[in-house]
């Protein structure tokens, strides 16, 4: 198993390489960030198109809003933080590594995103192998705890092995007793779909169907097929954009919606209208889980700062990516990957002092003290692979009113 503990000696010598390679631009930005006093760069890779466009807004917006208030409490060790690099992943892992290779030839000092696990399994090689620190807010893979990123690669968002039992608990608690699983064929569908059936099945529960599919594919036929035959009480749809589909088929198929329960790839407002814009009550009924924050205040402030943004998944989380690394350069007294890399779990360590802003939390560091990052999505808790230790998981629903939020989950490593 690959280790992502204390940023070692290969991930210091990459940053050392970056930064002598980026020397060649006389006065330029450094690659990889300097010493204090230098303006601290992030950069963005996000979907700006392809699949998952619908979770770009809310991450774009909730990273400058954190950049905002950075600034507005004086900057990263004093310097103002310049705008953001953005580049798109599109959904496309040949496009998003070449993002990725653009944002890094930028000298950017970290990189938020990317924001599916896929496009990151695509580009953390690029971003950590050359010594950049690499944060996303979505990122749910399991698989993404122990690649071999030199202790550069962080996540906010929970691991689909804390997600798949929020869902499964839902599904028994609505009374379902046998379940049929669909999952896309890759590290998200077959992570969440691992995590989803160990729990329902500690719960007692039977899964009568596991089954995969290409989310390639423009139909979906054996897969209905093959969940009608079994006749689950309820039916798990690991998906994203391309699951609108797959509920239509189940629908048409006989499904009812009070089945059907989705994942945060289709947590989205306007989902009736890509089943059926015709017809987009037809998705009343359908509950999902998705990776939320309770916290209503953040989502009035990043409206405030952004009016004509609709949707907020993953926004807290992608501002405490980019609020933890500059407490962690803070700590630390420099913009270097190779220097701040370690304090981003010592920031967020229970064992400091709360505090919940970048200015009060700068403070406490100033005055010496360890402080615990209590993040706008939650506590945070790094472990040593760089995973958020526990979560706020919000379940969603489309009712006679349309999409509705019916609460929220605590869900710890330690239950």
């Amino acid at each position: 198993m690959a280790s992502k503990k204390v940023l070692g000696l290969t991930a210091a010598t990459a940053a050392l390489v970056l930064g002598l390679t980026a020397c060649g631009s006389e006065g330029g930005e450094e690659g990889g960030g300097e010493a204090s006093g230098d303006a601290f760069t992030f950069g963005i890779l996000y979907p700006q198109t392809g699949s998952l466009a619908f979770l770009g807004p809310p991450q774009i917006t909730a990273a400058e809003y954190a950049i905002s208030e950075i600034n507005a409490a004086g900057g990263i060790l004093g310097t103002e933080v310049p705008e953001i690099v953005q580049g798109d992943e599109a959904g496309d892992a040949a496009q998003a590594n070449e993002a990725a290779n653009s944002l890094v030839g930028d000298g950017v000092n970290a990189v938020i995103g990317a924001a599916a696990s896929g496009m990151t399994q695509a580009t953390y090689d690029t971003i950590t192998g050359a010594g950049v620190v690499q944060c996303s807010g979505s990122n749910t893979a399991p698989d993404l705890t122990n690649i071999e990123d030199n202790g550069l690669y962080f996540r906010t968002a929970p691991s689909d092995l804390l997600s798949g039992p929020v869902m499964a608990r839902k599904i028994v608690e609505d009374g379902h007793q046998s379940v049929a699983i669909v999952a896309r064929a890759d590290d998200y569908g077959s992570g969440y779909a691992g995590g989803l059936q160990d729990e329902l099945e500690a719960l007692g529960a039977e899964v009568v169907l596991s089954e995969t599919y290409d989310p390639e594919a423009t139909t979906f036929n054996s897969i209905v097929t093959g969940v009608n035959n079994e006749e689950p009480d309820a039916i798990a749809l690991i998906s994203f954009e391309e699951g609108a589909q797959v509920i239509s088929q189940l629908l048409e198929s006989g499904a009812e919606g009070d089945q059907l329960y989705i994942t945060d790839g289709l947590n989205n407002p306007e989902l009736g209208d890509s089943v059926n814009s015709e017809e987009p009550e037809i998705v009343t009924g359908i509950t999902g889980v998705a990776p939320g924050a309770d916290n209503a205040a953040f989502n009035e402030a990043l409206t405030e700062f952004n009016s004509e943004l609709e949707a907020f998944q993953f926004g807290p989380q992608v501002f405490d990516c980019v609020t933890t690394i500059a407490l962690a350069a803070e700590a630390a007294g420099s913009t270097d990957p190779a220097d701040y890399a370690a304090e981003m779990t010592n920031v967020s360590s229970p064992e400091g002092t709360e505090c919940s802003t970048f200015s009060e939390c700068r403070d406490l560091l100033a005055e010496g003290e360890e402080i615990d990052y209590q993040g706008q999505s939650g506590n945070i808790d790094f472990d040593e692979n760089g995973d958020p230790t526990s979560a706020t998981f919000q379940v969603f629903h489309f009712g006679e009113d349309g999409y509705e939020t019916l609460g929220f989950e605590e869900y710890s490593v330690n239950e």
